[in-house]
């Protein structure tokens, strides 16, 4: 049986609001879904990245909490 492991990234947007899109993995695959609106897809290279994408074209979000000081 394959392990699940689940990473989120998240970012602010200009209203402060918190958007996430968590990655999921289960073996080679991997799934990532945003809580904000429900869109998901599948993504074998690169999940972080695609996360980020789809945050920032979607939901305007754009700032990084964990870049925050």
């Amino acid at each position: 049986m394959s392990e699940i492991n689940t990473s989120k990234v998240s970012r602010w947007d200009q209203h402060g609001r918190e958007h996430v899109v968590r990655v999921q993995r289960k073996g080679a695959q991997r799934t990532i879904r945003c809580d904000t609106c429900g869109w998901h897809k599948g993504a074998q290279f690169l999940p972080w990245l695609k996360a980020e994408e789809h945050l920032a074209e979607e939901h305007q979000a754009t700032v990084d909490p964990a870049a925050q000081e």
